[in-house]
């Protein structure tokens, strides 16, 4: 498994050679972006608190993948089904997939020379900036809404849109990585762009030299439109719908795709969110890929949203059943 990485590895750095201008071209002169990109990576979201500078060595950077090699050798290695329980005490193993069914990236990704330590790149410490006053009055009402006492299991609607498989806006927009599902499918025409993003199968629709629609028009993954900058395809996105785990009233995102080597492109991306005292911005690679994509299924059917609700009203019943068993006894 190692060396096949190692030699994974290899590949990338030799098709780092070849230059943007290799990149390929529509029939219009302009990038051409279609294609299927596995943008997994080790590279953190924001900067671990241990790393004081913006970039890493390569050999700080190998010594990181090699542990993440050896974590997900360990994670699959074989193991006796017939073993017995734990001692009293013991470490219990409690997440919820084999690693092999998580595809966070093994390898620190590299940016003309740089090994970053975060995608984030600004603010300069990167991280995110610190919450507003807003931002925190919505996310105390979102954790209130979360409280069972409140009703949260009393019907599909109340739960998350995570909870009900419909979308997930900060894998969206900016279309970032999460631990599987991180290919991402572009489909180029002269006046579209569709980005496929395969958690939670949601398809951004991006019209180019158009206009915004008017504000009053809203939906979750908010209106996207685009212009070329040279060879950037620069898009737009605004009149985001709010809900109550994604608090996103006057969030914007402009995102920036440039050619970066023949076969990879370079996403970069500022967010502007009220919920936040500033904006901030990241990049990352996006390397092409010949693996194709998996669905999404979330909990195949919603037979999970049932049982959730069941699970529910059963507690419910119990409750009452304990009540009544204590106003007998009195």
């Amino acid at each position: 498994m190692k060396s096949l990485l190692l030699g994974f590895a290899g590949v990338l750095a030799l098709s780092a050679l070849a230059g943007p201008d290799e990149f390929p071209r529509t029939a219009s002169g302009k990038p051409d972006f279609s294609g299927r990109y596995d943008i997994a990576t080790l590279t953190r979201y924001e900067r671990h608190q241990d790393d004081l500078e913006p970039n890493i060595d390569a050999e700080t950077a190998a010594q990181r993948e090699e542990g993440a090699i050896r974590r997900y050798e360990y994670g699959m290695r074989d193991r006796d089904p017939n073993r017995g329980p734990p001692p009293k005490g013991g470490y219990v193993d409690a997440r919820s997939y084999d690693p092999v069914w998580f595809d966070q990236g093994l390898r620190m990704f590299e940016i003309n020379g740089r090994i970053p330590t975060s995608i984030l790149l600004d603010p300069p410490n990167g991280k995110l900036p610190p919450p507003s006053e807003q931002g925190i009055a919505r996310w105390r009402a979102w954790r209130e809404s979360r409280d069972e006492s409140r009703g949260r299991y009393d019907n599909p609607e109340n739960l998350s849109l995570q909870d009900r498989c419909l979308y997930l806006g900060y894998v969206s927009i900016p279309a970032l990585l999460v631990v599987y599902n991180n290919i991402k499918t572009i489909v180029q025409t002269d006046d579209h762009v569709m980005i496929l993003i395969e958690w939670v199968h949601w398809a951004r629709i991006v019209r180019l030299n158009a206009e915004h629609l008017p504000d009053d028009m809203r939906s979750l993954a908010g209106d996207s439109i685009g212009y070329w900058d040279d060879d950037t395809l620069v898009v737009e996105t605004t009149s985001f719908f709010s809900s109550p785990g994604e608090p996103r009233e006057g969030f914007e995102v402009v995102e920036r795709f440039s050619p970066l080597t023949k076969d990879s492109l370079l996403y970069r991306f500022t967010v502007h969110d009220p919920n936040h005292v500033a904006p901030y911005t990241g990049e990352m690679p996006w390397p092409k890929t010949e693996s194709k994509m998996y669905e999404y299924a979330c909990h195949e059917g919603n037979y999970s949203m049932f049982n959730t609700l069941r699970g529910a009203r059963a507690q419910e019943r119990a409750a009452l059943a304990l009540e009544e068993e204590s106003s007998d006894a009195d």
